[in-house]
């Protein structure tokens, strides 16, 4: 009896030994520890926070801006002589999970900065956690100007949507030569909303015509048809459409548009640009126009050759313009922790805010006052399935 008891014993030790292995993998939002990451802090470790939609609608943002951190990484892996270790987050493209992703990043990972997140709503969802936990922030590309308004711990190295509006305000009116616009919005979208509003007020002023603005439309994250507030809007004459949104959804409005022989110039944001906004689109979105943050044609910095050359190397393609900002965002982090000296965030969130002239692959960043760099604006089309450069907008 005593020997059969023996034996369960060790059965049940061989047991829980392997189930304690089990539970002690990377957790779901962490990827594999093959890709750069591991699962405790160490004193030779520094470890900079990534949280991204890496699923849900805006994942393919997320992707593109996850490949642009990776790649800084790979070239720049150390700094005070410690390694640099990424830890990225999931935020699933919703802005409840954007702070809980933040949260786990700043308390469980212990982060000594983060980066992210494509999608100005998501990244707003984190300020609080951001600024309560001293922890420095830098989005890549999210636009709307509550992502740093009162919150010294969130940074940008994008330009912001007041500007962006501005800029194609002026090219609906100098280069479109329209006089009557029409607004197709994302009204789930923070930053869809706040820069349809800031075309809205610009074009106004432009045009000297408080109804410049004949129809406004509003839609949904998710819709698929957005036939009524076309054929709204097509009844109201407008000489330009601006439809601001989502990548999935601005192509299938104008994808809809032409289908229902609406053919005046649509144009656009940012999020355009990227490949999914071609594949969904197709022919439709010919001639499309929209404003974005680079261009691989005119390489601004020494750093722009050099992140180009190592992309290009690495992938065998052109990078979209939100890479290379992920790209800068991680550098400008880590120029500023060499300043700091220290892993102190507050230290670090200090020289942060100090940038000026620093040279990034999308450009030179200056931060101001509010955190946001000051920078200029580029102007792309879709040609022959492809984005295509058309101009350079400085800053006003």
């Amino acid at each position: 009896m005593k020997k059969w008891l023996s034996i369960l014993l060790v059965m049940l030790l061989v047991l829980s030994l392997g189930l304690t292995g089990c539970s002690s993998q990377a957790p779901a939002d962490t990827p594999a520890p093959d890709e750069g990451e591991v699962s405790e802090a160490s004193d030779d470790v520094i470890r900079i926070g990534v949280f991204e939609p890496i699923t849900g609608a805006n994942a393919a943002g997320g992707a593109l801006e996850v490949e642009g951190v990776r790649l800084a990484n790979e070239l720049y892996p150390e700094v005070l002589g410690k390694r640099v270790e990424l830890v990225i987050s999931d935020n699933k493209s919703d802005v409840v999970e954007a702070a809980s992703a933040a949260a786990r990043l700043v308390e469980r990972d212990k982060v000594t900065a983060i980066i992210g997140s494509w999608g100005s709503g998501y990244s707003i969802a984190a300020g609080d956690i951001v600024r309560d936990a001293e922890v420095p922030a830098v989005a890549a590309s999210a636009t709307n100007p509550l992502v740093t308004q009162g919150n010294d711990y969130y940074f940008r190295v994008c330009f912001i949507d007041p500007f962006q509006g501005t800029v194609m305000a002026n090219y609906a009116f100098n280069n479109l030569g329209a006089k009557k616009a029409a607004i197709m919005q994302e009204v789930s979208n923070d930053y869809a909303v706040g820069l349809a509003k800031f075309f809205t007020d610009s074009f106004n002023e432009l045009t000297g015509d408080d109804s410049a603005i004949v129809e406004v439309a509003n839609y949904n994250t998710g819709d698929q048809d957005f036939s009524s507030q076309l054929l709204n809007i097509a009844a109201k004459n407008p000489d330009v459409i601006f439809a601001p949104g989502n990548f999935t959804e601005s192509a299938l409005v104008i994808q809809q548009a032409r289908q229902l022989g609406i053919n005046i110039p649509i144009i656009g944001g940012d999020t355009w640009e990227t490949p999914e906004f071609i594949d969904i689109g197709q022919d439709h979105v010919e001639g499309a126009v929209f404003s974005t943050f680079f261009t691989s044609e005119t390489p601004i910095t020494k750093e722009s050759e050099f992140f180009l050359d190592a992309y290009r190397s690495k992938y065998g393609k052109e990078p979209a313009a939100v890479t290379a900002l992920g790209y800068d965002a991680y550098i400008l982090i880590l120029d500023a922790i060499e300043r700091a000296g220290t892993t102190d965030t507050v230290a670090i969130r200090d020289e942060i805010a100090k940038t000026t002239g620093f040279e990034g692959a999308a450009g030179v960043i200056t931060l101001d006052a509010n955190g946001d760099a000051v920078k200029s604006a580029v102007i792309k089309t879709v040609k022959n399935g492809e984005f295509v450069y058309l101009d350079t907008i400085e800053p006003y």
